[in-house]
């Protein structure tokens, strides 16, 4: 048993701590978290706390086809984080690099397009209606200078 353990697991282009159980590293990779790597392992049959590090290399690649369309297990369509995409319309599930340049280009067009969340991110403020009277004092403070004597 000891034969097969991976103390490295690749999985979708990450490195995955092969001691972790199967729940916790896959939330490991950007883009998964723990409420769907659960729902993950329990649609392919996995037991959660197997630790990864046993696990065969099919079920690598069955885990890493799971990543790319997990629809196809039947996981909810509200666990997936790019819903109605602006130019596509269509429901994915985005990991890794892929989801930071999406949400760098959504930034981007808010921006460009001067919405009030892309100034709002522009400067640095807080976007979702946050009250900012005595929260988010990050940042270059402007204050009374104490006298030294």
């Amino acid at each position: 048993m000891e034969d097969d353990f991976k103390h490295l697991v690749r999985i979708s282009r990450k490195d995955v701590d092969g001691n972790k159980t199967i729940e916790h590293a896959l939330t490991d990779i950007k883009g998964v978290g723990l409420s769907l790597s659960r729902s993950l392992g329990l649609a392919m049959g996995f037991d959660l706390n197997q630790k990864i590090g046993y696990i065969s290399d099919e079920d690598v690649i069955k885990i890493e086809e799971a990543l790319e369309d997990p629809q196809k297990y039947n996981i909810p369509v509200w666990m997936l984080n790019r819903q109605r995409d602006y130019a596509t319309g269509e429901t994915t599930h985005l990991i890794e690099s892929d989801l930071v340049m999406t949400l760098r280009d959504d930034l981007n067009r808010m921006k460009k397009t001067r919405s009030y969340k892309g100034r709002r991110h522009e400067v640095g403020l807080p976007v979702r209606g946050q009250r900012t009277k005595s929260t988010f004092r990050k940042g270059s403070s402007v204050g009374v200078s104490r006298r030294r004597g």
